[in-house]
């Protein structure tokens, strides 16, 4: 299976699939008219497009693509080894980066017929994410995790579990498959 190629699923009818609908009232059946779909722009991202794509497809919802800026912490000790470059400008940069990325990213063939938000907002990844879910009353929120263990775990943090814990809307995380080398061997 390629890169980017739809997650293995059988063909289900539009209307109900295990009670997910859109657009169509049932008894019991969960309706998801908005997704969120955080990004980062990483080859981990990328594993979520298949799951959000598919199921906005099939229960006729929309996508909020979200990219989160997290705040730049300055490096203590260092300063004599680095030229010195203002927060400021590297915050510019980011945003301008994002502007150019997001667009690309919802362009691409995967997002074709949606209806498509795109969101860049600042601080931290986590908090921002489920209060963009409150904000724009998400039905369910599609993330990848980066499928970290022991030490990586501890030291970065797991975006993914943390939204899970605090999101007011179910959570869909994707994680890298047992095959899939992580990034991060700690």
């Amino acid at each position: 299976m390629g890169k980017n190629a739809p997650p293995r699923i059988k063909t289900v009818r539009r209307a109900n699939l295990c009670g997910i609908v859109g657009g169509v009232e049932s008894e019991g059946a969960m309706k998801i008219s908005t997704l969120l779909l955080p990004t980062d722009f990483s080859e981990c991202a990328e594993r979520a497009i298949p799951y959000a794509t598919w199921l906005a497809r099939i229960a006729g919802s929309r996508i909020i693509c979200l990219h989160v800026i997290e705040p730049i912490v300055p490096v203590v000790g260092y300063a004599g080894l680095v030229e010195s470059v203002p927060l400021a400008d590297i915050s510019e940069s980011l945003e301008e980066s994002a502007a150019r990325e997001l667009p690309k990213l919802t362009e691409r063939d995967e997002f074709a017929g949606l209806e498509i938000e795109e969101m860049i907002v600042h601080g931290e990844a986590a908090t921002e994410i489920v209060r963009i879910a409150k904000e724009k009353r998400v039905d369910l929120i599609v993330i990848s995790s980066h499928g970290r263990t022991g030490l990586g775990r501890i030291l970065f943090g797991s975006t993914a579990e943390a939204v899970a814990r605090h999101a007011p809307c179910p959570v869909l995380i994707v994680k890298p498959r047992a095959e899939e080398p992580t990034t991060d061997r700690s």
